[in-house]
Order: C-alpha cells, then structure tokens, then sequence
C-alpha cells in the first residue's frame, strides 16, 4: 500500500497478528520520524490497545469530555466522543497544559457512511500559511484562560479560597497562573503560537483554536498575546488546514497513531452513530520527563492523571 493512499499515515501491516505482538520500537521511530502511523490488518482488540499504549506511554490521562465511555483496562481506553457531530481539527487536549503526547484511535466498528476521521499534520500548516500570518503570529504566544472552580483549587492549590500571596505563587507542581476577577478567580497558561514539536526542531501550528472557534463558537481561547484572533487570521489558518488535511476512512481493526504536538485531528460528520465505535488511548511516551512549558515534575508523567473538574467542552 502505497503512502498516497494513506495521505500522511506511514502503514505497518499486520498479517492477522495481535497488537500484543506489534514492534513498538518500529512504530516509535516512526512517530518520531513522520508523526503519523497507520496500523493495517492486525487482530485489534481492547486488551491488546490497551497493551499497545502501555508500551509505548509511560502513564497515560482520563479524558474526561462529555459523552466518552470506558470501554477496558480501568480508564485507560475509552471511546470517542459518541455524537455524530462534525469535529474542527484540533490536539487532543490542547486546551490544558497536560496535552498528552501521543494520540490513539482504534476502530472496533467501521462505519458504512461518514464519520471519517480528519488527520492534519501542524507542521504543514505552519508551512503554509500566508507570510503575513506567519510573521503575526512567530515569537508570539497563545492564552489560555479560564474560570477557576473550587475542584480546581483545591487540586492545585489545597484550599478553595485561597489568598493572594498563594494566587501569586503557587506550587512549583502547578500548571496554572491564577488571578483574581470581578467574579472570583480565574486561572491560565500559555504555550506559543508555533510550537516546536515533540521530536523537530520545526514549529507547528497545533492547538485549539478552530475547534473553539468552529465547534463551541468561542472566541476568547486562546487568545493571541491577550487578544481575540483577528476573523481574517482565522480564515486564512482554516483555508491553510483545509487544504492539506486528509479523510480517514476506517477499516475493522485500523489503529491509528498519531504524536498529538504536531498532528491536530476531527472527524466529519457521523450518519449513523450506533455503526461506528472507535476506542481512543491518550498517553504520555516513555522517555519524556518534561516537556517544554509544562511544571517542575508534571503529575501526569508520573502516574495515570485523571483531571480534577470535569470541562464544558469537548
């Protein structure tokens, strides 16, 4: 199978083996190298996912958006989000700072129409935008900012009112700035607009900007250096993904592995959602301490994280 077939996704074929017995070492390099892998014709079940992503995660995280269900292995392999809306393109879990590294989709049932999976190398995105755009947005940095709930201080900070000299200085372990606002306390953090990814010296264009602005209809995250993206910037980053991203169609027993700082994902529309189970396994590479950006000893690369407040979005 040649690689225009499978746009981006480099193919390791199978042969009817389990994913049990998969070369993780090969598949890792691959990630590495090209970012994107297409696993073809193996005997895919949950228990063998699950297996797959423990070789190659050191921990892994609970993605707790609405409408997943945990489908084995305690909460390491769920599903995806089980509507049959259309998804933008985005990063799993790119609106939090414990952005996994590694993104995994398994297809357990294959639909007969729609719910293709969109697949859109940042790096490429980078690549291409118009040199206006790109001139905007290098050295600059994105915003992420949002109300703090008192889960979420307590995690973080050990107590739900906390005062201002914790709200200025927070543990070194915390990914959050915090600040106070007319209606409580809200709480960021930033990563730049191009961002090097995970194994190029490279910047990618890989965060959530169109799935908040196309999907959840929001506009204020991120924000560019404190300030809404100009309609026009949006546009042109749309029109620059669009033409580079490619469509999925699933097969019974596809795994599709994905390093998530430089491909962003969605989906197109689902016509039946009762055809089409996919498993998903969010997890966080061996090897890798820390990343750029992330807190002193970050929690999720220590042990399996599942986050302290459920999120309004997907």
């Amino acid at each position: 199978m040649g690689e225009n077939e499978t746009g981006p996704l480099i193919v390791i074929e199978g042969h009817g083996t389990g994913l049990e017995q998969a070369d993780s070492a090969a598949i890792r390099a691959l990630l590495e190298d090209r970012g994107a892998v297409l696993l073809r014709g193996f005997a895919t079940t949950v228990e063998g996912f699950a297996a797959l992503g423990h070789s190659l995660c050191a921990t892994s995280v609970f993605n707790e958006s609405p409408h997943r269900e945990i489908l084995g292995d305690g909460v390491r392999v769920q599903s995806v989000n089980l509507g049959a809306d259309p998804f933008p393109l985005h990063p799993e879990l790119a609106r939090e700072p414990w952005r996994p590294d590694l993104a995994m989709f398994a297809c357990l049932d294959p639909p007969s129409v729609g719910g293709q999976t969109n697949v859109c190398d940042g790096i490429a995105i980078a690549d291409n935008l118009p040199a206006e755009v790109r001139r905007v947005l290098e050295g600059k940095r994105l915003f992420y900012i949002r109300p703090a709930s008192p889960e979420l201080l307590r995690y973080w900070l050990g107590t739900e009112q906390p005062d201002d000299a914790l709200l200025a200085d927070p543990p070194a372990t915390c990914p959050y700035w915090f600040r106070r606002a007319r209606d409580g306390i809200v709480r960021g953090f930033t990563r730049p607009a191009l961002e090097p990814t995970l194994f190029q010296d490279q910047p990618a264009f890989a965060n959530f900007l169109l799935f908040a602005r196309d999907y959840l209809g929001i506009a204020r995250i991120p924000l560019l250096e404190g300030q809404v993206f100009d309609d026009d910037m949006v546009d042109a980053i749309r029109s620059a993904a669009r033409s580079l991203t490619y469509s999925h169609r699933w097969r019974q027993s596809d795994v599709v592995l994905l390093d998530n700082s430089r491909f962003m994902h969605g989906r197109r529309a689902i016509a039946e959602t009762s055809e089409r189970r996919i498993a998903t396994y969010f997890g966080y590479l061996k090897g890798i301490g820390r990343r750029a950006g992330e807190p002193f000893e970050p929690i999720w690369r220590r042990e399996t994280f599942i986050p302290p407040e459920k999120p309004n979005e997907s």
